[in-house]
């Protein structure tokens, strides 16, 4: 089983071959789908919504990624990892990005780190592709800047939204990133993007055209039921599934069903 790098990400574009990437925040579930052959798999911010209970990513720590990212690398071999840098954890400056984005790699054991934004963060990138870290970016919607964006809406209908978007987007492959995230954007202005830039996009909720495609793991299985966005497909429905298996166990402990004579010693 080959392992995935940066370079074999680059050539399954120029072959036309999609890119593949989940969730995860904890070694059973990535290792799960890392044996089911997934490209990536990324340790979101999300975690912040999905496991800890947060109205949205900001509060999410460092320590916390840190933590979750550790869990993830034990139990992945082949996937690629990336570690997502929360908020304010890369806005303050160059060093402190520095910082972090290494910490990601030397206590986490990530390969690469994503981080939100355009040209205001073009310093940073470049400071941590030049220290020898993989950088992946991420533009359209970027839940960090939910307040300053007034929700959750699509990005880039307007002319100039879009225009930007795509000067974006040259600019950070220009400052190396090897990858960009597109996020809730109409899908002919993630296509555009897909056709101008020579590095993978990664799609979520920007149609069919981009190189690859991104969902939260518990999404896309039916495990968070406080909203389904448009863009998930879901392929399972495990909520119900699995608070139908608590209230029988409930049922049969109360019942005085369970354990039986096949569950005792």
């Amino acid at each position: 089983m080959e392992k995935v790098t940066v370079s074999m990400l680059l050539e399954m574009k120029e072959k036309g071959e999609k890119i593949t990437m989940l969730t995860a925040y904890d070694a059973l579930m990535a290792g799960q789908m890392d044996e089911c052959g997934i490209d990536m798999i990324l340790v979101g911010d999300s975690v912040g919504n999905v496991l800890l209970g947060y109205e949205n990513t900001l509060p999410v720590t460092m320590e916390e990624m840190i933590h979750h990212s550790k869990a993830v690398t034990r139990s992945v071999k082949r996937a690629l990892v990336v570690g997502d840098m929360p908020f304010m954890s890369y806005q303050v400056s160059v060093e402190k990005a520095l910082e972090n984005a290494g910490r990601f790699l030397k206590e986490a054991r990530v390969e690469a780190i994503k981080l939100e934004g355009g040209l205001e963060v073009i310093d940073k990138i470049k400071a941590i592709v030049e220290a020898g870290i993989p950088v992946i970016g991420h533009l359209g919607l970027t839940p960090q800047s939910v307040h300053q964006l007034g929700g959750y809406g699509i990005r880039g209908t307007q002319k100039d939204e879009a225009s930007k978007l795509i000067e974006d987007a040259k600019a950070l492959e220009k400052a190396g990133a090897f990858s960009i995230v597109l996020e809730k954007i109409p899908k002919d202005l993630a296509s555009e993007v897909t056709s101008t830039i020579n590095v993978p996009t990664i799609g979520i909720g920007a149609g069919a055209g981009c190189d690859g495609q991104v969902l939260v793991s518990q999404d896309m299985l039916g495990m968070f039921e406080k909203f389904k966005p448009k863009f998930t497909k879901r392929y399972a429905e495990l909520a119900k599934e699995i608070k139908r298996c608590f209230s029988d166990y409930i049922k049969e402990v109360k019942d005085k069903k369970f354990p039986t004579e096949e569950h005792s010693y």
